[in-house]
């Protein structure tokens, strides 16, 4: 097993939009993952990973994402003014037992990029 940190828990009544068949509420964070962000996103992980729980647990959106069973969160955080993107891979029946959901990514994203994906992509939720 690779190593993991658990990041938060998912509300699994809104991330039905994305898919029925969700085994767990846990959300973990694999190093490989962790190192992926950091490379693709330099200090993106560093500066603003503490705001992931908060995208996990209260998405302002979220998108269809480009894989089956993941989905794109976009959540604005009002205490620093900051866009995000966190890519989220749900558990389904058909996953080995062990896993659970994780994020594949995260950003930070500048509003227009945030704009953007709201126009460009399929909303499954919207926060009221």
């Amino acid at each position: 097993m690779k190593d993991i940190n658990i990041v938060g828990k998912i509300n699994r009544e809104i991330f039905k939009a994305v898919t029925s068949d969700i085994q767990t509420d846990e959300v973990i964070i694999t190093s490989v993952q962790v190192e992926h962000i950091k490379i693709s996103h330099p200090n993106d992980y560093e500066r603003y990973f503490r705001y992931a729980k908060a995208i996990i647990e209260a998405p302002d959106y979220i998108l269809e994402a480009n894989k089956p069973n993941s989905a794109v969160l976009l959540k604005s955080i009002e205490e620093n003014g900051k866009r995000y993107k966190l890519i989220l891979r749900l558990k389904t029946s058909s996953d080995p037992k062990d896993y659970k959901n994780s994020v594949i990514t995260f950003q930070k994203v500048e509003e227009k990029r945030y704009e953007r994906y709201l126009r460009t992509k399929k909303v499954l939720y919207k926060r009221e």
